[in-house]
């Protein structure tokens, strides 16, 4: 089962593919957003390109798990993406994995300008490798839909 997952963010969405097997994640690309639907135009060139089977769309949660502005985004930019995809769209919890992504980048010694070109990319493969590993802790092939441990 191939997943892709995505970070959005204010000018800039990650990008990540898992193998074919839905154990691993890697980053794919970013996408420039000028508009939603752009995003959404280049996401479904992806889903068909790779043979995507389902979409993991980060979900923003401030650290106390409340919801803010940035998830409500979140949330209507998945109900537009199932509508346009035709493959299953589910969130995932995205606490920190922009810091999380940062942190492992600055471990590998990689430049300033690398980093923030590749930062959303490798955000969306620390989202999906959790959701990968939660869907094979759970027993289920690729997860189930979640954000963090089951997002309501």
């Amino acid at each position: 089962m191939r997943v892709l997952a995505l970070d959005l963010g204010s000018t800039r969405v990650g990008v990540a593919i898992s193998d074919p097997t839905g154990m691993i994640a890697q980053s794919l690309t970013v996408i420039s957003r000028r508009s939603w639907d752009q995003v959404i135009g280049e996401v479904g060139t992806l889903i068909r390109a790779h043979r995507v089977d389902r979409v993991v769309v980060g979900l923003p949660l401030h650290l106390d798990g409340r919801e803010g502005d940035g998830a409500a985004q979140a949330r209507r930019f998945a109900d537009r993406l199932r509508g346009a995809a035709h493959v299953p769209v589910v969130l995932e919890d995205e606490r920190l994995s922009t810091a999380e992504a940062e942190r492992v980048m600055l471990e590998a010694d990689v430049r300033r300008s690398v980093r923030r070109a590749r930062r959303d990319a490798v955000a969306a493969a620390l989202i999906l490798q959790r959701h990968l590993d939660r869907g094979r802790a759970s027993g289920q092939a690729g997860g189930k839909e979640t954000t963090g441990g089951n997002v309501p």
